[in-house]
């Protein structure tokens, strides 16, 4: 059952049905239910959050089918049609030759209180995409947005609406949108070309639309954003993630294009000479990930978080639910340095890596730019560790390795040598957390930087003081470039300075 307060007028839809559906009907819950099914020699279905139910054991009938069809009237393109006044939606399937052969009658719902916990996001008058499965709650969500950007804000709030799903059926919107106004859309190909329209005739400062999903609308909506109008949508998928693995989508969020370094990039970034990078500032500054209707991710920063997932980490954020926030837990080979600590003992000598579902020679790579005391191993009795690809990680047969030689799993998300550089430094470089991993990583990053520097200018840079453990590694990457570094001053103001080479 809903904790919201729900306007759902379900009567209007019951009416739809033949008698004897309608009497059934009346003696089940209806609260959560979600829609009814009927098709062609199957017994009716009522569906609910978490079950189904039949209805009848006879199965549906051609005239069952035309009696609602009769009742509902004609259906448009997208074969959709509606019940005027309400939010319900019928939606048909035909058959080869353009028959109706089965027929879904979603109950929709006009709910207040649902965007409480995203309510911070829309006031701010940037631009908003949500995420998240079939039924998890996105147009009811919309619906509000639109009511209260409209009545509480007095902001100027147009809805796209190609199925008439989020206004309602009819020429007069439902009241579940406030004053918001609404632009119906002829045929869901056009989509696009109203949205542009709204912004060109109607001078909204916020647009509301459902269901993003072809390259002209994701077009339309970067124009639309550029114009200085706040954007709040709906797109195709589930995560932040997969968004940005879609061709089609994925200029929603900045899009992504392949990039080429040259030798010494590619070396001072530790990373393949071919990369992947945002190409561009993301439509939607914000994302939120619908996990249910009472539990959400939320990406305050896409630029930041896409840029995270093209370099092979996880995008982070925060999940929201009613009893507050909490950070979004990292995946174990998301983490800057994952896996199991080895011993002190072990560091103390040659540490053998047996490489898991990873490439020897790129591990060995990082091993000799780095002059680590590691080698790989080909067997895993010889090994003091496994590296292996977060993908692999519950394989049987690796779970079976772990087990019968007892060795510590170190993974991380992509082959690439950036990924196994700051793995292997966390692994030799920590033995007694003398740096946590945002010490390291940031004078990682500084030291790239002035490496870079000297290289580019000719000129020394100084580095920030650092403990012995850091400076170890800081003069790992220099060496790296062929470049000379010396320690100056004394603990614990001790640091790097580096020199042209």
């Amino acid at each position: 059952m809903s904790i919201y307060p729900v306007n759902d007028d379900l009567e209007l839809l019951l009416q739809t049905l033949p008698g004897s559906l309608r009497d059934r009907l009346a003696e089940l819950p209806n609260e959560d239910l979600l829609e009814i099914v009927l098709d062609l020699g199957r017994p009716p279905q009522a569906r609910y959050a978490d079950r189904s139910l039949l209805l009848a054991e006879t199965p549906v009938t051609r005239a069952d089918l035309n009696y609602v069809v009769d009742w509902v009237g004609e259906f448009g393109a997208d074969n959709r049609a509606g019940i005027e006044g309400t939010l319900h939606r019928i939606s048909a399937i035909r058959n080869r030759k353009g028959e109706i052969v089965g027929l879904t009658l979603r109950v929709g719902r006009a709910v207040t209180g649902t965007i409480d916990l995203i309510r911070d996001l829309i006031e701010s008058g940037r631009s908003l995409l949500l995420l998240g499965r079939p039924g998890v709650g996105k147009t009811t969500k919309l619906r509000e947005v639109a009511r209260v950007l409209a009545d509480d804000f007095g902001k100027r709030v147009i809805v796209i609406d190609t199925s008439n799903e989020i206004g309602g059926d009819g020429d007069v919107p439902h009241p579940a949108i406030g004053s918001a106004r609404r632009m119906q859309v002829p045929h869901p190909d056009k989509q696009h070309a109203v949205m542009i329209e709204a912004v060109e005739n109607h001078m909204p400062e916020v647009i509301v639309i459902d269901e993003i999903g072809t390259a002209a609308e994701a077009l339309a909506a970067r124009t639309i954003a550029e114009r200085g109008v706040q954007l709040i949508g709906t797109a195709h998928g589930n995560t932040l993630a997969n968004l940005v693995q879609n061709p089609t989508l994925c200029d929603l969020v900045g899009g992504v294009q392949t990039v080429t370094l040259g030798d010494e990039e590619a070396r001072f970034r530790g990373t393949q000479k071919t990369v992947s990078e945002r190409k561009a500032p993301p439509t939607f500054e914000q994302v939120v990930e619908l996990v249910s209707r009472d539990e959400l991710i939320v990406h305050l920063d896409t630029a930041a978080a896409v840029d995270a997932l093209l370099r092979g980490e996880d995008a982070g954020g925060v999940r929201r639910t009613a009893a507050g926030e909490t950070p979004v837990a990292m995946s174990q080979s998301a983490s800057p340095f994952p896996g199991q600590a080895l011993s002190p003992e072990l560091l103390k000598g040659e540490i053998r890596i047996y490489p898991y579902a990873i490439s020897r020679d790129l591990v060995e790579r990082v091993i000799r730019s780095f002059r680590f005391d590691a080698r790989t191993v080909a067997n895993p009795e010889r090994a003091d560790m496994v590296l292996a690809l977060r993908s692999r990680a519950e394989d049987a047969r690796l779970r079976r390795i772990l087990n019968a030689y007892k060795l510590p799993l170190h993974c991380v998300k992509k082959s690439t040598t950036a990924q196994i550089r700051r793995l292997l430094l966390h692994v030799f470089s920590l033995p007694v957390d003398a740096a946590d991993g945002d010490e390291v990583e940031a004078a990682v990053n500084e030291t790239e930087a002035a490496v870079r520097k000297v290289l580019e200018e000719s000129v020394a840079v100084e580095l920030a003081p650092q403990p012995r453990e850091i400076r170890k590694i800081q003069h790992h990457i220099v060496n790296r470039y062929h470049l000379v570094a010396e320690s100056v001053g004394c603990d614990p103001f001790r640091r790097l300075v580096i020199y042209p080479g």
